[in-house]
């Protein structure tokens, strides 16, 4: 599985990825916004195996986000499955017909601000709507993650409710097709 845009590569997720990845695993500035602590270089392995079995299961999950000029893994973009009864990450075949995919992503700090998060959700939103027939794409967003929203809004998603998550209001963006 290989997507390519202007400056990135999202393919994906593989163990060797955890180095680069640590850099946005162990930031707190970059957990706050994903609902997660800072972990170490096993927490990042933990998290690639989580994706990787999500692909498996699913046949959808993230992508690392690398760039084409040098290689390195930056973050992660793809999809996540809910359970809109309790608003929990789950499989597909344990939400059933409340299952409900987002789109997400997840960059390093140091990249933020070069529209790469943007660039990498409109690809993998474009995949999702084209190659598996996803049906309908939201993106979970706490309303202070002013940054989030702007990626939200550069690729036309529009709110449309407010929803309670373990992690507190958290705001429905629905994408278009």
């Amino acid at each position: 599985m290989r997507l390519e845009t202007e400056r990135l590569v999202l393919r994906m997720p593989r163990l060797e990825d955890a180095d680069d990845l640590l850099e946005a695993v162990a930031d707190p500035e970059v957990m706050r916004w994903i609902g997660g602590e800072p972990g170490d270089r096993a927490a990042t392995v933990e998290t690639i195996e989580r994706w990787l079995a999500r692909w498996h299961e699913d046949g959808i999950g993230h992508f690392t986000v690398e760039r084409k000029e040098d290689g390195k893994a930056i973050g992660r973009v793809g999809f996540l499955v809910w359970d809109t009864a309790t608003w929990v990450p789950c499989s597909c075949a344990e939400a059933g017909d409340r299952a409900q995919t987002e789109l997400g992503w997840t960059l390093a700090r140091a990249h933020w601000g070069h529209g790469y998060a943007t660039e990498a959700a409109r690809a993998a939103r474009d995949w999702g709507y084209r190659e598996r027939g996803i049906s309908r794409l939201i993106s979970l967003i706490v309303p202070h993650n002013v940054r989030s929203i702007r990626v939200a809004e550069k690729l036309g998603a529009v709110p449309e409710q407010t929803i309670e998550t373990r992690h507190g209001p958290t705001v429905v963006w629905v994408h278009p097709r």
